[in-house]
């Protein structure tokens, strides 16, 4: 991969790398043969803002590229070379379980956010997620992030996702034509752009509390304008969990 070299850093003047930086071709392999180990991009990307784009441009898209090869083809089939919500955002999504805070987006429910190590993600399942007149769009979505015992709320799940071109899909037109209101005050945990309330967009099928395991009244989820999906529900009793994956 052949890269621009730069050697100076050209954001800030009170940036202290005053004798220059590595070259980027350098750094990317370095971190190549870190296997692009997402905590030291994010610490690379807190020595000041060369190296803060230098990972947003590069470093990032490559983690997300080695990480799940064959999701990252297809968000790209359309012809488009970035992602929506940039590549820092793609990565925090797929590392990162958002949970929420108590007032924030799930109202009562407080539960920190935390990284996970790994987490699978599929458009099959994000099939059930979808509208009959959605059903073309694309959607990853992963599974559950199980958080049980929370006292009243029960056995809460945490789940993300990610739309495939949201800009062209189905979900965000419809929500638009439904005149659907954005959330006055509280943004997307990996991008930060504002988020549209799939609940109360009356948006979501019966079909997603099935894949869930989930009670069908207690499944919740908010879509970003760059189309980052973040949601929570109440797992059902292992054994009614089972008998609902029949029933789907």
């Amino acid at each position: 991969m052949i890269l621009t070299k730069q050697y100076r850093c050209v954001h800030s003047s009170s940036c202290q790398c005053t004798k220059g930086h590595l070259s980027e071709d350098v750094i990317f392999l370095v971190f190549n043969n870190l296997n692009w180990n997402p905590k030291l991009i994010a610490t690379l990307s807190c020595v000041c803002k060369w190296f803060d784009d230098l990972a947003k441009r590069v470093l990032w898209k490559e983690f997300c590229r080695t990480r799940v090869p064959k999701m990252m083809l297809d968000l790209q089939s359309s012809g488009t070379h970035s992602i929506d919500g940039n590549w820092r955002a793609l990565g925090k999504l797929l590392i990162y379980c958002s949970g929420c805070k108590k007032g924030g987006l799930f109202k009562n429910v407080h539960i920190p956010g935390h990284f996970v190590y790994r987490t699978r993600f599929s458009k099959t399942s994000g099939k059930s997620f979808l509208l009959p007149q959605c059903i073309n769009d694309v959607l990853y979505v992963s599974d559950p992030c199980e958080h049980l015992d929370q006292g009243e709320e029960g056995d809460i799940g945490f789940f993300r996702g990610v739309f495939k071109s949201f800009a062209t899909t189905n979900v965000r037109r419809m929500l638009i034509n439904k005149g659907a209101q954005l959330h006055p005050t509280e943004v997307c945990p990996y991008c930060k752009a504002r988020l549209w309330s799939m609940l109360q967009a009356n948006m979501i099928p019966q079909t997603a509390s099935c894949r869930l395991g989930s009670y069908e009244e207690c499944v919740d989820y908010h879509v970003c304008l760059n189309g980052h999906m973040v949601g929570i529900c109440t797992l059902l009793p292992l054994s009614d969990s089972e008998e609902a994956s029949e029933k789907e």
